[in-house]
């Protein structure tokens, strides 16, 4: 049995390959080859359960997460991959932000303006440093607007981030609707149970990838953007009126189902987008696939 410690995954799976395997699975899950049993959720989404089988290569995935919102990191996870005579287990926690960003990286790619150049996160907890990572992989962004509630935190994670990106200018801040004004691409990465903005406070041609609000009750996008966007973009049509909360308001405010499109949808037939884009991630079990499938290669 192979084990994979976070630094294991970290050495193994570069982001730039992370995007390219996700991007491959969610082709996977449209052509019908992944059998997906529903997500298990326990004490009030406090402990997660997903899988996901393979069926053209016989290998599977299963992933228990536990979430605790006021620990850091806030998710804390452990995954198991087993197929063609081999075994691995591997730390969850540093897979699930890196298949999340790497599914950004792939929307991104799809969506945002191909001479982007400035970025803004929303968000300094453990999910935005892939966040960033993943859009730096699929466009040549040369500003990056750090923003959160801790302005501590957020000129931290720009030290950090700096270090790794030398030639990338990255701003630390507290000023949501400030960031925003010029913004091409946006990455919501938070807990928050209530709209970061207003659409107002976005340019008339942007891309936004919300990744952060993971239950019905959470919100990181306001209503009117969903309701107004040029396209809305989701992992799978099915899973976001499950569980994403903005998906699931937008669509009793009357956005029609129908005009939702999934990623593997949008992989087949790219869409020339124009004005406001959105893609919204709950979290597949294929992306969790992709990455350990790198990993039992390795």
């Amino acid at each position: 049995m192979k084990i994979f410690s976070a630094d294991d995954v970290r050495r193994t799976v570069p982001m730039p390959a992370a995007v390219d395997a996700v991007r491959e699975a969610f082709g996977e899950l449209r052509a019908g080859h992944f059998v997906l049993p529903a997500r298990q959720v326990f004490g009030d989404g406090a402990v997660l359960v997903m899988s996901a089988y393979h069926a053209p290569s016989g290998t599977a995935v299963v992933k228990k997460i536990g979430i605790a919102l006021d620990q850091v990191p806030a998710i804390r996870a452990t995954l198991i991959w087993t197929g063609g005579g081999e075994q691995l287990v591997a730390d969850g926690t540093s897979i699930t932000t890196l298949r999340t960003g790497a599914v950004v990286g792939v929307s991104t790619d799809l969506l945002a303006e191909p001479d982007a150049t400035r970025l803004t996160v929303i968000g300094t907890g453990a999910q935005s440093a892939d966040q960033v990572r993943a859009v730096l992989a699929v466009r040549a962004i040369s500003t990056v607007r750090l923003i959160g509630r801790n302005p501590d935190r957020a000129a931290a994670l720009a030290t950090e981030l700096a270090d790794e990106f030398p030639a990338v200018k990255f701003l630390p801040g507290t000023d949501i609707d400030a960031s925003l004004a010029d913004a091409q691409v946006v990455c919501c990465a938070t807990s928050s149970s209530t709209p970061l903005f207003t659409a107002d406070a976005l340019p008339d041609r942007v891309h936004v990838n919300a990744i952060g609000a993971f239950r019905p009750t959470m919100r990181e996008l306001p209503r009117d953007l969903l309701t107004t966007a040029t396209l809305v973009m989701v992992d799978q049509q099915e899973a976001a009126l499950e569980e994403s909360g903005e998906i699931i308001d937008a669509v009793e405010a009357g956005l029609p189902r129908e005009s939702l499109l999934d990623l593997g949808d949008a992989l087949t037939a790219p869409p020339k987008p124009e004005g406001r884009t959105v893609f919204k991630s709950v979290g597949l079990g294929p992306q969790d696939w992709a990455i350990a499938k790198l990993l039992s290669e390795s």
